[in-house]
């Protein structure tokens, strides 16, 4: 199982990588391998604006639904469009090829609250 350190991690098994103002947000390879073979993503509408924790879309794998919260408050600006025919990206590559969205944040300061790798690994092996 991967834990990139250059990601920050939520408690909701989400990850943000920030680069300048922009997040770019997917789940993690630990979500992913919990959920099984994903068959459908829900994404948002670009602009929609939403908070940290908040609820931005779903995840549908053979026997589950799983919702996305967002890691970090913020405007989406873009989905990731391969998704659509090609949800498994979220299994194969989650942290390239599967990612979700990218959010124009609201403010830093969420973003240094995040787990770093080892926490985020410590409380997934807990």
């Amino acid at each position: 199982m991967e834990f990139p350190e250059n990601l920050k991690y939520s408690k909701e098994h989400t990850w943000a990588m920030l680069t300048g103002d922009v997040a770019t947000i997917g789940i993690t390879d630990f979500a992913q391998s919990e959920l099984g073979e994903i068959v459908y993503v829900d994404l948002p509408r670009i602009g929609q604006v939403f908070k940290q924790g908040e609820v931005f879309g779903s995840v549908e794998a053979i026997k589950t639904v799983s919702d996305l919260f967002m890691p970090i408050s913020g405007s989406v600006i873009g989905s990731n469009p391969r998704l659509k025919g090609e949800p498994t990206l979220i299994n194969n590559t989650p942290f390239a090829d599967g990612w979700i969205v990218k959010a124009k944040i609201a403010t830093k300061s969420e973003f240094d609250t995040l787990l770093s790798a080892s926490e985020y690994k410590t409380s997934v092996n807990a």
